[in-house]
């Protein structure tokens, strides 16, 4: 759906389906999940207001900031993983962090440790993403023996 965008592009939906969302225009699915966790981030609202000033801007580590569209892309993977329980098991592990933690919202933030130390190793390796060593990481996250 989004192969061969750019950075650019791929912000642009997050802008636009907030724009749509402030408008109380009718949105499609995928705008309405990614308002959904923009909605959840007000941290993040007052750069939703400012496109221009965040479509080409470098969010690095080095310079001290998150990088908002990550997160929030990291939101949407994992809500994208529990809604079609791929790989097979995350759907139990998150109802299960969401019930020893109170709320969807910090499950999918510890679960995000996860997915990033995944993403991480497959890029390091070159390969897709390991989902056995994935779903071992969120065990041990459930169980309470992630590493740190």
């Amino acid at each position: 759906m989004y192969e061969g965008k750019g950075r650019a592009d791929m912000r642009q939906v997050f802008f636009e389906a907030w724009r749509q969302r402030q408008a109380g225009l009718p949105m499609e699915p995928l705008a309405t999940a990614v308002s959904d966790v923009i909605l959840e981030h007000p941290e993040y609202h007052a750069l939703m207001k400012d496109p221009e000033a965040a479509l080409d801007r470098d969010f690095t580590p080095e310079g001290g900031a998150e990088n908002p569209f990550l997160h929030m892309g990291m939101h949407l993977s994992i809500r994208e993983q529990v809604a079609t329980a791929r790989p097979k098991g995350v759907e139990r592990i998150h109802e299960a962090l969401c019930r020893k933690y109170g709320d969807p919202h910090i499950a999918e933030h510890l679960m995000m440790e996860c997915l990033g130390e995944a993403l991480w190793q497959a890029q390091r390796a070159g390969a897709a993403p390991d989902e056995s060593a994935y779903l071992s990481g969120l065990k041990r996250l459930l169980a309470g023996t992630a590493r740190s």
